[in-house]
C-alpha cells in the first residue's frame, strides 16, 4: 500500500471536519489548489478511506437511549455473535475484529440495553461483555466516531474545525421538559430520506463525495438546522494508508469506573491538550466510561513531550480495562446504518406534503 502525500493527508483533515462553511478558510491555510482538493476528495471516497453518513439525533426519532456493546465473542461463536447483533433492528454500528467486537444500538427504553446483555449471556456468545447504556438527552456522548482531531494531529495542522462531534445532547424548541418531539409524517420522511441518501447514491452509481448537504430540499435542510440530524464524514482506519511512516493502525477501547469527583470534560481536555490523544469515541455512563482511540505502531515525533496517557487515565478512572486490536482486522458488519431506524414506509404516503 502506498503512503499518503502531504496534500492528501491535509485535505482529508478538512473533509473529516464536515464543515463546508469554513472549507475555503482551511484550504487557504494549508495552501492546496482547489483542483487538487477536488481530485483528492474524489480519490478518498473511491479508495474507501472516507465515507459520508447522516447521523440522527436519537431523541427526535424516539430512541433516546444508546447502548454501546464491547465484547470478546467466543472463538467458536464469533460468526453467530455477528449475525445476531447485526440482525437486531436497533443496531446501527457493528465492527468485528478477530478478538473483539464493538456495536452501537439505538433504544427506546433504558431497559433495552439490559435485555440485550441478557440475550448475549443466555446464548453464551461472549465473555463478560461491557454493555453501557446512556441517556442522550444530555451530553453523555461527547465524541461519536469523530476522527478529525486525530487526523489534524497526524497531518500537523494547527487546531481543528469541528472536533469533537458528539451524539445527542440538549435540543432547543422541544415539546416538553423531557425533550420529546412529536414529528409529523413529513418530518419523519425528510429525516428518512437523509438517512438513506448515501446508500441511494451508491445504488445509482454516484460517488460518495457527492452526498453532502449542498442542494438539499428546504424540508431536509430544516431538519439539519434544528439539530435533528447531522452530515458527517467518517474514516475507515482499516483502509487508510500511512502518512510519513505513521498510521492509525491500532484500534484501542478503554473503559473504567470514574473516581470520585472525576469530570469527563476535564479528562477529555487533558487527553487532547497534554497527552495529544484524540478519542474518536467517548461515552459517559453513570458508573462506567468508555473511550475509543486509534494508535500507531510507529512513534509520533512529539512523543517525548507528551503527558503519559495511562497515568493520566488512572487519575480519573479505576478498574481500567484496555482492549487493542489491529485496525486491519476489523470488518464493518453494520456500517453506520441509521436508515434502519426509520424504514422507508414511515411517512412515505405524505412525502409530498
Amino acid at each position: 500500500m502506498r503512503a499518503l502525500t502531504d496534500s492528501e493527508a491535509r485535505i482529508m483533515a478538512v473533509l473529516l471536519a464536515a464543515r463546508p462553511d469554513r472549507e475555503r478558510e482551511r484550504l487557504r491555510q494549508i495552501g492546496v489548489p482547489r483542483s487538487t482538493y477536488h481530485a483528492v476528495r474524489r480519490r478518498s471516497y473511491e479508495e474507501g478511506w472516507l465515507r459520508d453518513r447522516y447521523i440522527p439525533h436519537p431523541v427526535p426519532i424516539g430512541r433516546p437511549f444508546v447502548t454501546f456493546l464491547l465484547a470478546r465473542p467466543y472463538a467458536d461463536r464469533f460468526e453467530e455473535f455477528g449475525t445476531r447483533a447485526a440482525g437486531d433492528s436497533s443496531n446501527v454500528v457493528l465492527w468485528s475484529g478477530t478478538q473483539i467486537a464493538i456495536g452501537v444500538f439505538f433504544h427506546a427504553k433504558p431497559t433495552d440495553g439490559r435485555k440485550l446483555a441478557e440475550r448475549i449471556e443466555e446464548a453464551h456468545l461472549a465473555t463478560n461483555p461491557l454493555v453501557l447504556t446512556v441517556d442522550v438527552h444530555g451530553p453523555s456522548v461527547p465524541v461519536y466516531f469523530d476522527f478529525e482531531g486525530l487526523w489534524c494531529h497526524l497531518a500537523g495542522l494547527p487546531g481543528t474545525l469541528a472536533y469533537p462531534h458528539g451524539l445527542g445532547g440538549p435540543l432547543a424548541g422541544t415539546g416538553d421538559e423531557d425533550g420529546v418531539i412529536d414529528l409529523s409524517a413529513h418530518q419523519r420522511w425528510a429525516l428518512g430520506e437523509l438517512l438513506r441518501r448515501p446508500f441511494v447514491a451508491a445504488e445509482q452509481g454516484r460517488g460518495g463525495h457527492l452526498v453532502g448537504p449542498v442542494g438539499l430540499p428546504f424540508s431536509q435542510r430544516r431538519t439539519m438546522l434544528r439539530g435533528w440530524i447531522a452530515h458527517r464524514t467518517l474514516l475507515d482506519p482499516s483502509r487508510v494508508p500511512a502518512y510519513q511512516g505513521r498510521s492509525p493502525d491500532q484500534v484501542v477501547f478503554l473503559s473504567g469506573t470514574p473516581r470520585r469527583d472525576a469530570r469527563p470534560e476535564v479528562l477529555f481536555a487533558t487527553l487532547t491538550r497534554e497527552c495529544r490523544v484524540f478519542p474518536f469515541l467517548f461515552a459517559v455512563g453513570p458508573g462506567r466510561w468508555l473511550l475509543g482511540a486509534l494508535g500507531g505502531s510507529a512513534a509520533s515525533p512529539d512523543a517525548a513531550s507528551r503527558r503519559p496517557v495511562l497515568p493520566t487515565l488512572r487519575e480519573f478512572l479505576e478498574g481500567i480495562e484496555i482492549i487493542q486490536e489491529a485496525a486491519s482486522t476489523f470488518n464493518a458488519l453494520v456500517d453506520h446504518r441509521y436508515d434502519r431506524l426509520l424504514p422507508e414506509s414511515d411517512g412515505k404516503a405524505t412525502s409530498k406534503a
